[in-house]
């Protein structure tokens, strides 16, 4: 992709601006509210996305420009359990810790691209490589949010239903 550092920074800018929207629109019930059992809800998808931002994706910024490596993130082993904060209060969290990142991004250069660094578990990747995959990262859990609030809503719409069989988590796939 040609400006990647810009698309990716374009992205980025975009979710908190989405969790801020969702959080103070839809009443927590439903944010809360799991698509299906041992997959996360709207809220979760949110605490993941904040300990990425907290403890993930900056943190290999830095280690690729200091020419270090960088250790493989369990979301289940090293991630938040549980919210101990309402919906609109970690959607702000989750804001400034992005608008902090996002001061980081905006200083990268294409030269900055091709720096290798060793994931803990992949081996060696790129900076470029993992500017992708943050992006990839921030619009598939913010899709996995809204599938998960769509499933009540899913289940409520008559014989609309089969419209909707590719995110209806009651279908069989």
């Amino acid at each position: 992709m040609s400006d990647l550092i810009p698309t990716v920074i374009s992205v980025l800018s975009l979710t908190p601006a989405r969790w801020t929207a969702l959080c103070a629109a839809l009443p927590e019930d439903l944010l809360r509210r799991a698509p299906a059992p041992g997959e996360w809800s709207a809220l979760e998808c949110l605490i993941h996305l904040l300990d990425t931002e907290k403890n993930v994706f900056p943190v290999r910024v830095k280690a690729f420009l200091a020419g270090t490596d960088f250790p493989g993130f369990n979301p289940d082993a090293q991630g938040a359990k549980g919210p101990e904060k309402s919906p609109d209060e970690l959607a702000a969290e989750f804001a400034r810790y992005r608008a902090q990142t996002l001061q980081t991004l905006r200083r990268l250069t294409a030269a900055d691209l091709p720096r290798v660094a060793r994931h803990g578990e992949l081996g060696a990747v790129t900076l470029a490589q993992m500017l992708n995959e943050w992006a990839a990262h921030d619009l598939m859990h913010t899709v996995q949010a809204e599938r998960a609030m769509m499933q009540p809503f899913i289940g409520e719409c008559g014989p609309w239903r089969k419209y909707f069989t590719d995110h209806d988590v009651a279908v069989k796939k």
